[in-house]
Order: C-alpha cells, then structure tokens, then sequence
C-alpha cells in the first residue's frame, strides 16, 4: 500500500464533537439576501429625516468594512490553526457567510439609496480614521498575532465591534421601522452569535492547554486589547451618533456586547452593563421574531430553510455546556 498524501475528511469519525454540531446549525440557518424583500422599507425610508438616513448609510458602510476584513482575510488565518479537518470545514462555512454578510449590505444600499449616495458611504468607510483603526488593529493581530491571540480578535470584532452599526436597524425594529432590512441584520446577529461562540470555544481548548503563568500574561492582552478597542469604539459611536442624541445608549449597548465576547472567551465580564441596561427597545427589536416566515418559499420545497428565530440569551453559548 503507498503512503497517505492527503487525507480524505471523514464525518462519520468525529473527533470534537462541537464541530459537527455547529456544522449543523449553520446549514440549518443558511439564508441569503435576495430572499427578502427589502423594497418594502421603502415607506419607510423615505419618513426618516436626512440625518437618520445619513446614519444608516453609514452604519451600514461600516459593517460591510469588518464583514470584508473577516471573510477575505480573517478566517484564512484561523484556518491555518485548526485542531481538526471538520474545524475547517466549519471555518469554510463562516468565511462564505461572512461574504453573504457584506453582499446584504449591498443589496440594502442598491435598494435604499442612489448611486451618488452609494459612492459617498464607501468614500466615508474607506477613509474614517475610527474605522480604519480597529480593521488595521484587528488584521495586524491576524497577520502577526499568536494562533489564540487570532481567535480572541475574531471574537471581539464578531461579539463587540459589530454592535456599534446593529443598533440603529434594531432600534428601527423596536419602533415597527424598515423590518425587511432589520430581518438582515437579525439573520447576521444569528450568524454571528455561533461564528462567535464557536471560534471563542475553540480558544478556551488551546488556552487550558497554557500554564498558568501563560494564561495569565494572555488574559492581561486581552483585557488590554478589549480596553483600547473599546476607546477607539467609543471615538466612533460619537462621531455616528451624537447628532441623533443616541450615543450614550449605544454604548451601553457595546458595553452589554463586549462582556458577552469576553464570556464567549470563558472569561469574566468587564462592565457592569447587563440586559436590563440596554434600551429596552432595541432588545425589543433583538428578541421580535421574523415578519417574513415565508419569504423562502418562493424557491421551492427544496429550499425550506428555518425563519428567523428570536435571539436569546442562551444564543450566546452554543456548545458551551
């Protein structure tokens, strides 16, 4: 018999239990934009005052940025450190949705805005110093960080530093405002909740592995890190919000978001900031299950997918017990 060069992925051996049942869930949420009617915000776009509209372009342009960086350079990385093959099968399946991710945004803008419009938030997203900032800090660590200082990037840009751009379309949710473009982001939020809790499941295997005096030394990084994300966050929040009088809200909401990456991590929350804290209308707008349970069946019976499930709290700890 000749030597293995390559070996084939077997599912039916299953080494990490996790792998297989996120695999599964993924495909069981597996959705795409073009399903959801987003012309029907149109009334309501047009209600919303010039700022506001401003406001959601932006957010939007943002979250396209760090969808890019995750799907075009994050996930390749991370997929240089896998325990497993069926790790990087799982890893396949977010980078492709990290793709679907900033595709939606797209389709928001083409739906929502004019081409002039259009040209002015990637002219605003390409060059805003807050922005640009944390997508530098956040591939610097991919491109030059150890294999666990990766995973603990990906989770801090999936579980916190997308929350500053979902809370507009969730506060418009919670107020009966462009439901078919808040059902995209619900759908993201779903992705992105397991994207984050996997990838922080699989940091805490490596980081059990560390001596102490390691786990120590990673865990003053990584509170360093989440310090300095947080202050250039904050930066951005008020240069998005202080015209529209949510800033303060919306920190809250980072805050809230940012302890449930550091327990995604399996490590202590930061901030005093708890459910309750966040603007009772956006959670609101997290837990409102979907308005369009239907909106895949014009594929088929053979594309009969789940609909938007509401987001609880146990959403954030998949695999976790």
């Amino acid at each position: 018999m000749s030597e293995t060069y390559y070996k084939a992925i077997n599912w039916n051996a299953i080494e990490d239990i996790i792998d297989k049942s996120t695999w599964e869930k993924l495909t069981e949420q597996f959705w795409l934009d073009t399903r959801i009617p987003l012309s029907n915000d149109l009334d309501d776009w047009r209600k919303l005052s010039a700022e506001e509209k401003e406001l959601v372009g932006y957010v939007f342009g943002g979250l396209t940025l760090l969808d890019t960086l995750q799907s075009e350079n994050g996930m390749d990385e991370l997929k240089k450190d896998v325990r497993t093959s069926h790790e990087e099968a799982v890893l396949n399946n977010i980078q492709f949705m990290e793709s679907v991710h900033a595709k939606s945004y797209s389709s928001i803008f083409s739906t929502l805005n004019t081409k002039a419009e259009i040209d002015n938030i990637f002219e605003w997203t390409n060059t805003n110093p807050y922005l640009q900032k944390k997508a530098e800090r956040i591939n610097e660590i991919y491109k030059n960080g150890t294999p666990l200082e990766k995973k603990i990037a990906s989770v801090f840009l999936e579980t916190f530093l997308f929350y500053s751009g979902f809370y507009t379309p969730l506060y418009y949710l919670g107020n009966n405002k462009l439901a078919n473009v808040a059902e995209i982001i619900k759908l993201i939020i779903r992705d992105e909740s397991v994207h984050g809790t996997y990838i922080g499941y699989k940091f805490q295997l490596g980081f059990n592995e560390l001596p102490e005096e390691e786990q120590a030394s990673l865990k003053d990084w990584m509170y360093d890190l989440l310090y300095e994300l947080y202050e250039n966050e904050e930066k951005y929040t008020e240069q998005l919000y202080d015209g529209i009088g949510w800033t303060e809200e919306v920190k809250t909401f980072l805050r809230y978001n940012a302890n449930k990456a550091l327990m995604n991590l399996g490590q202590d929350p930061l901030f005093p900031d708890g459910a309750s804290d966040v603007n009772p209308i956006v959670m609101n707008g997290i837990s409102t299950g979907t308005s369009n349970h239907d909106f895949f069946s014009q594929v088929g019976n053979g594309y009969l997918l789940g609909s938007v499930e509401a987001m609880q709290e146990d959403d954030y700890l998949i695999g976790m017990d």
